[in-house]
């Protein structure tokens, strides 16, 4: 949802209009909630429960009925909730899918939605935008009242008038069941590792806070690493990080160590320097990419030729940060 800020970007300017969007899941509302260029939010907990179990879909099926139909743009890699916009009535001449424009070679995501966004449908019908005006890569709006709360929990924290450094150790797949080594957790980079990191970055910035972010399942993860680590000016808040928190802590942190996520995105999105761990995803389709273009240090392993981020020592993510060009720091 990060990564579609650079399609909702274009279309605002393309239509003189906000946009509106339809998304599933719990975190896409409070991220773009507000955010210039969007329009109404139509949520659903899930897009691939069946209809008739789905009083979330039904509604929202009720609510584009009354919106009316008009272009569309369908960012889904699979077809899970196109029966949403035909249950509301949206002819598929006014929908632009996804699917039917092929990924060009080495184009980023952000690239991709910003070339998708200047197809018309063939019943739609807009001014193309003048794309100069639209710096490309996502971008997040972190507002006064964001900044002001943000100040006032830090408070309560200890950390108002500390610089901050933040890290990102696990992702949607940390906590799932059975252990984090599983195949389907390719984001998994050891705790021994991320100790070290965190002493290396500890004795680096003595004056800075060190953060350590999550969702609510994360807490435990971090604390094993903070008991690893053994150092002091640690804080783990996963426990108590709602998304426009995240985003307002990214937004006044000087950097971030991070796997490939949301978070990585997110910070891009605010310009927050990072030095980002990508296991199997593609850094050219994936790296975060901001318009306020802060440097983002990308790094890859191998483990048997195969692209593994258990290929990537922490001495890498050291030398990396290491020449991270930081921010307020």
């Amino acid at each position: 949802m990060v990564l579609l800020t650079a399609l909702i970007r274009v279309l605002h300017a393309e239509f003189r209009a906000p946009v509106d969007i339809v998304t599933s899941g719990p975190w896409s509302e409070p991220l773009l909630r507000g955010q210039p260029g969007v329009g109404e939010i139509f949520s659903m907990r899930s897009r691939k429960t069946p209809y008739w179990m789905s009083l979330d879909q039904q509604r929202v099926v009720r609510q584009l009925r009354a919106r009316g139909s008009g272009p569309t743009w369908f960012c889904d890699a699979d077809a899970a909730a196109r029966p949403i916009l035909e249950r509301a009535g949206f002819d598929a001449n006014y929908i632009v899918d996804v699917k039917d424009h092929a990924l060009f070679p080495g184009e980023h995501a952000t690239q991709q939605w910003r070339r998708l966004a200047q197809i018309m449908p063939s019943m739609g019908a807009a001014a193309h935008a003048d794309l100069d005006a639209v710096l490309p890569g996502c971008y997040l709006e972190v507002t006064q009242a964001q900044r002001a709360e943000l100040t006032a929990w830090l408070e309560t924290r200890g950390l108002a008038d500390q610089p901050l450094i933040l890290m990102q150790i696990g992702n949607k797949r940390t906590m799932r069941r059975g252990p984090r080594r599983l195949a389907v957790n390719n984001k998994y980079w050891p705790n021994e590792r991320w100790a070290e990191v965190l002493r290396y970055l500890r004795q680096r910035h003595p004056r800075h806070a060190l953060v350590l972010l999550g969702t609510g399942p994360e807490y435990q993860l971090n604390q094993e690493v903070a008991a690893l680590a053994a150092i002091g000016g640690l804080h783990n808040v996963a426990d108590d990080l709602p998304i426009p928190r995240l985003v307002s802590l990214l937004d006044r942190a000087c950097g971030l160590v991070t796997v490939d996520s949301g978070p990585a995105h997110a910070a891009a999105a605010v310009g927050c320097p990072q030095v980002v761990l990508f296991g199997k995803a593609l850094p050219s389709l994936y790296r975060p990419w901001g318009t306020a273009g802060a440097d983002v240090q990308l790094l890859t392993g191998q483990i048997d030729g195969e692209p593994n981020m258990l290929g990537i020592e922490a001495d890498r993510v050291i030398g990396a940060w290491s020449t991270l060009k930081l921010r307020n720091s």
